[in-house]
């Protein structure tokens, strides 16, 4: 089995994700590696504790992760939990904070003072005319090159608005409101169990979902992948 040692599964890395800025990092699984049981085995052994029984070998345990999934029997994965730490623009968080079976910590721009790090698309989409929540195709390269060229100037006057609210003793709280807020990068602790997990991967890594949370949902997912294989590997044949 794949343990938390290999590299895309491993506690403390930090992988860069969308832009210079941008990261996700697997803080802690529940079970944790110290533990000496595996996240899948940890699902296996909740299911059979209604009958009192543990671990049958590999292969029984496989076809049991299986089962569950098939027949959406979803507590037992709920047994095992992940903790990330996430920095994002939030024009990303705007669409993650709706989905409430996450537990967030957030950075606050009351107590820090927000640095500069601001989300600047690499590509600019068109909107979609026939679906009002996507786009469709990108704008093309000269175009984009004015839209960018105006993006900076709109950045360069908010990052020095905000810089002189806070010399001149406004609030953090208050000066904040000079920046960008959608480009803004927030960090934040985020918890979820694996079963709500495999739900918030199904929408967010999805065609249809926004270039953006997608972006942090495909490295989210290759984590998952390597902390609990079997149960990916489930939940992957599940269709």
């Amino acid at each position: 089995m794949t343990s938390l040692s290999s590299q895309k599964g491993q506690i403390g890395q930090r992988i860069n994700v969308l832009d210079d800025y941008g990261y996700v990092e697997l803080q802690d699984v529940m079970p944790h590696p110290a533990t000496g049981v595996s996240p899948d085995l940890a699902v296996v052994n909740a299911a059979r504790v209604s009958f009192l029984g543990e671990s049958k070998g590999d292969d029984a345990d496989r076809k049991l992760l299986r089962y569950l999934i098939r027949n959406r029997h979803t507590s037992p994965f709920e047994q095992v939990e992940f903790k990330f730490r996430v920095c994002a623009p939030l024009i990303v968080w705007w669409q993650w904070m709706r989905h409430r079976t996450w537990s967030f910590n957030s950075q606050s721009g009351r107590y820090t003072e927000i640095d500069e790090k601001l989300y600047f698309p690499s590509a600019w989409r068109r909107q979609s005319a026939s679906n009002k929540q996507a786009s469709d195709g990108l704008i093309d390269a000269e175009e984009s090159v004015l839209l960018n060229a105006k993006l900076q100037t709109v950045y360069d006057s908010a990052k020095w608005f905000y810089a002189t609210a806070l010399a001149s003793g406004v609030a953090r709280e208050q000066a904040r409101l000079f920046l960008p807020g959608f480009a803004v990068h927030y960090e934040v602790v985020a918890k979820v169990d694996a079963h709500n997990l495999m739900h918030w991967l199904s929408l967010r890594n999805h065609e249809h979902a926004q270039f953006e949370i997608r972006e942090y949902a495909k490295v989210i997912e290759d984590i998952f992948a390597h902390v609990m294989p079997w149960t990916y590997e489930a939940w992957t044949e599940r269709a």
